[in-house]
């Protein structure tokens, strides 16, 4: 039997693939907690959605899937995760591992977006709405897959 080896090489922060409307989903991918947030149709509005447990992959997957069939989603962005220097951490090889099993396991493409400091960005916006400390922490991971979506639309709008 011929052993084969799958290499997935794709470059998941180029967006010549993005899908020209639709609805698009975002993760903020935790070790324990996974942020979960979409865009309107017409890619205006990005709102939190909820905030789910990573137990283990299958059921983040078939979490993942529910939300994309419910929302009819077109595209799928992950949070990358960067050192403030701008290297990449254990974190940023583990947002990249998932990215790839994503990506052949959905049938829509999957995308990448700098996610530097936007755990802390969601917790001063939590802040600003008026929730306490302990209200913030229950959503800033969803608030933070607001952000990386937000981020990910902006670069969008502005490719050539």
């Amino acid at each position: 039997m011929q052993e084969k080896e799958t290499i997935n090489t794709r470059d998941f922060t180029d967006t010549f693939r993005v899908p020209k409307a639709g609805r698009i989903f975002a993760l903020d991918i935790g070790t324990k907690r996974v942020g979960v947030a979409v865009c309107d149709e017409l890619r205006i509005t990005v709102r939190p959605v909820t905030t789910i447990e990573r137990k283990s992959w299958k059921k983040l997957l078939s979490q993942v899937k529910q939300f994309v069939a419910e929302y009819d989603a077109t595209a799928l962005v992950l949070g990358l995760p960067y050192n403030f220097d701008g290297s990449e951490s254990e974190m940023s090889a583990e947002a990249r591992r998932l990215a790839g099993n994503f990506a052949l396991s959905l049938k829509i493409p999957v995308f990448l977006q700098d996610e530097r400091v936007t755990s802390y960005e969601a917790k001063a916006r939590l802040w600003r709405r008026g929730l306490s400390e302990r209200e913030a922490e229950k959503e800033k991971d969803a608030e933070a897959a607001a952000i990386i979506l937000e981020d990910f639309l902006d670069r969008i709008k502005k490719k050539p």
